[in-house]
Protein backbone atom coordinates (compact mmCIF):
# COMPACT_ATOMS: atom_id res chain seq x y z
CA UNK A 1 0.00 0.00 0.00
CA UNK A 2 1.15 3.43 -0.91
CA UNK A 3 -1.31 6.11 0.26
CA UNK A 4 -4.14 4.39 2.16
CA UNK A 5 -2.64 3.77 5.61
CA UNK A 6 -3.90 7.03 7.13
CA UNK A 7 -7.54 6.77 5.95
CA UNK A 8 -7.57 3.10 6.95
CA UNK A 9 -6.40 4.13 10.42
CA UNK A 10 -9.25 6.63 10.56
CA UNK A 11 -11.79 3.96 9.59
CA UNK A 12 -10.41 1.53 12.16
CA UNK A 13 -10.39 4.16 14.96
CA UNK A 14 -13.91 5.39 14.29
CA UNK A 15 -15.90 2.62 16.06
CA UNK A 16 -13.58 2.79 19.10
CA UNK A 17 -14.07 6.58 19.28
CA UNK A 18 -17.85 6.25 19.03
CA UNK A 19 -17.87 3.72 21.89
CA UNK A 20 -15.58 5.92 24.03
CA UNK A 21 -16.61 9.54 23.34
CA UNK A 22 -14.64 10.93 26.28
CA UNK A 23 -11.45 9.54 24.71
CA UNK A 24 -12.38 10.12 21.06
CA UNK A 25 -9.61 12.64 20.35
CA UNK A 26 -6.94 10.45 21.94
CA UNK A 27 -8.29 7.41 20.08
CA UNK A 28 -8.24 9.15 16.70
CA UNK A 29 -4.80 10.58 17.39
CA UNK A 30 -3.42 7.21 18.40
CA UNK A 31 -5.07 5.41 15.49
CA UNK A 32 -3.85 7.90 12.90
CA UNK A 33 -0.27 8.04 14.18
CA UNK A 34 -0.03 4.28 14.60
CA UNK A 35 -1.51 3.65 11.14
CA UNK A 36 1.64 5.19 9.62
CA UNK A 37 4.11 4.46 12.43
CA UNK A 38 5.82 1.46 10.77
CA UNK A 39 6.76 3.71 7.84
CA UNK A 40 8.74 6.07 10.08
CA UNK A 41 11.56 3.67 9.19
CA UNK A 42 11.69 5.39 5.80
CA UNK A 43 13.84 8.13 7.37
CA UNK A 44 16.43 5.48 8.29
CA UNK A 45 15.96 3.75 4.93
CA UNK A 46 16.78 6.88 2.91
CA UNK A 47 19.08 8.85 5.21
CA UNK A 48 21.22 6.19 6.90
CA UNK A 49 20.80 2.80 5.21
CA UNK A 50 20.99 4.40 1.73
CA UNK A 51 18.25 1.99 0.53
CA UNK A 52 20.50 -1.09 0.93
CA UNK A 53 17.80 -3.30 2.50
CA UNK A 54 14.06 -3.19 1.79
CA UNK A 55 12.42 -1.14 4.51
CA UNK A 56 9.82 -3.88 4.99
CA UNK A 57 12.67 -6.04 6.36
CA UNK A 58 13.26 -3.69 9.31
CA UNK A 59 12.02 -4.77 12.75
CA UNK A 60 9.25 -2.12 12.72
CA UNK A 61 7.59 -4.10 9.95
CA UNK A 62 7.32 -7.28 12.05
CA UNK A 63 4.22 -8.05 14.13
CA UNK A 64 6.29 -9.58 16.95
CA UNK A 65 7.89 -6.23 17.75
CA UNK A 66 4.53 -4.47 18.03
CA UNK A 67 2.93 -7.28 20.04
CA UNK A 68 5.75 -7.17 22.60
CA UNK A 69 5.65 -3.37 22.75
CA UNK A 70 1.86 -3.30 23.18
CA UNK A 71 2.05 -5.96 25.92
CA UNK A 72 4.71 -3.94 27.77
CA UNK A 73 2.68 -0.73 27.54
CA UNK A 74 -0.49 -2.54 28.64
CA UNK A 75 1.36 -4.03 31.60
CA UNK A 76 2.61 -0.57 32.62
CA UNK A 77 -0.86 0.93 32.33
CA UNK A 78 -2.37 -1.82 34.46
CA UNK A 79 0.44 -1.60 37.01
CA UNK A 80 -0.06 2.17 37.34
CA UNK A 81 -3.85 1.92 37.61
CA UNK A 82 -4.63 3.49 34.24
CA UNK A 83 -6.76 0.72 32.78
CA UNK A 84 -9.02 3.27 31.08
CA UNK A 85 -6.17 3.96 28.66
CA UNK A 86 -5.91 0.33 27.53
CA UNK A 87 -8.27 1.20 24.67
CA UNK A 88 -5.44 3.33 23.25
CA UNK A 89 -3.11 0.33 23.28
CA UNK A 90 -5.76 -1.71 21.48
CA UNK A 91 -6.33 0.99 18.87
CA UNK A 92 -2.59 1.54 18.41
CA UNK A 93 -1.81 -2.16 18.01
CA UNK A 94 -4.79 -2.69 15.71
CA UNK A 95 -3.70 0.25 13.54
CA UNK A 96 -0.13 -1.00 13.27
CA UNK A 97 -1.28 -4.52 12.43
CA UNK A 98 -3.70 -3.11 9.84
CA UNK A 99 -0.73 -1.27 8.30
CA UNK A 100 1.16 -4.58 8.04
CA UNK A 101 -1.88 -6.37 6.57
CA UNK A 102 -2.21 -3.64 3.96
CA UNK A 103 1.51 -3.80 3.19
CA UNK A 104 1.13 -7.56 2.71
CA UNK A 105 -1.07 -6.94 -0.30
CA UNK A 106 1.84 -5.95 -2.52
CA UNK A 107 4.97 -6.12 -0.36
CA UNK A 108 6.80 -8.83 1.54
CA UNK A 109 6.03 -8.80 5.27
CA UNK A 110 7.74 -11.24 7.65
CA UNK A 111 4.68 -12.19 9.71
CA UNK A 112 6.41 -15.02 11.59
CA UNK A 113 9.74 -13.33 12.33
CA UNK A 114 11.78 -14.15 14.47
CA UNK A 115 10.47 -17.74 14.30
CA UNK A 116 10.62 -17.97 10.50
CA UNK A 117 11.86 -15.70 7.74
CA UNK A 118 8.87 -16.44 5.49
CA UNK A 119 7.81 -13.36 3.52
CA UNK A 120 4.10 -13.04 2.85
CA UNK A 121 2.34 -11.00 0.18
CA UNK A 122 -0.80 -11.28 -1.91
CA UNK A 123 0.48 -10.03 -5.27
CA UNK A 124 3.81 -9.16 -6.80
CA UNK A 125 4.01 -5.77 -8.49
CA UNK A 126 6.21 -6.11 -11.56
CA UNK A 127 8.92 -3.49 -12.07
CA UNK A 128 7.87 -2.30 -15.53
CA UNK A 129 7.89 1.50 -15.30
CA UNK A 130 10.30 4.22 -14.32
CA UNK A 131 10.27 5.94 -11.93
CA UNK A 132 9.63 3.01 -9.56
CA UNK A 133 6.48 4.41 -7.95
CA UNK A 134 4.59 4.28 -11.28
CA UNK A 135 4.60 0.49 -10.90
CA UNK A 136 2.37 0.91 -7.84
CA UNK A 137 0.26 3.80 -9.12
CA UNK A 138 -0.60 1.91 -12.31
CA UNK A 139 -1.25 -1.44 -10.59
CA UNK A 140 -4.82 -2.59 -9.81
CA UNK A 141 -4.09 -2.46 -6.07
CA UNK A 142 -3.96 1.34 -6.27
CA UNK A 143 -7.69 1.33 -7.07
CA UNK A 144 -8.22 -0.39 -3.71
CA UNK A 145 -6.29 2.44 -2.04
CA UNK A 146 -8.45 5.05 -3.76
CA UNK A 147 -11.54 3.17 -2.60
CA UNK A 148 -10.29 3.29 1.01
CA UNK A 149 -9.82 7.07 0.64
CA UNK A 150 -13.36 7.45 -0.72
CA UNK A 151 -14.91 5.41 2.09
CA UNK A 152 -12.92 7.29 4.74
CA UNK A 153 -13.85 10.62 3.15
CA UNK A 154 -17.51 9.65 3.17
CA UNK A 155 -17.47 8.80 6.88
CA UNK A 156 -15.33 11.83 7.80
CA UNK A 157 -17.78 14.13 6.03
CA UNK A 158 -20.71 12.39 7.71
CA UNK A 159 -19.06 12.72 11.14
CA UNK A 160 -18.23 16.38 10.48
CA UNK A 161 -21.84 17.14 9.54
CA UNK A 162 -23.12 15.31 12.63
CA UNK A 163 -20.75 17.26 14.92
CA UNK A 164 -21.76 20.52 13.26
CA UNK A 165 -25.46 19.70 13.65
CA UNK A 166 -24.95 18.93 17.34
CA UNK A 167 -22.96 22.14 17.79
CA UNK A 168 -25.74 24.25 16.26
CA UNK A 169 -28.52 22.38 18.06
CA UNK A 170 -29.99 21.08 14.79
CA UNK A 171 -29.70 17.42 15.77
Amino acid sequence: MFIAHLPAGYLLSRPFAHRNPSQARAIFGTGLVCSVLPDFDLAYFYLIDQRRAPHHDYWVHTPAFWLVLAAAIAFLLIATGRRNQLVLVGVGLSSVLLHLVMDSIAADIRWFFPFADLRVNLVHVQAVYRPWYLNFLLHWTFALELLIWLVAGHFALRDFRARRAIGTGAA
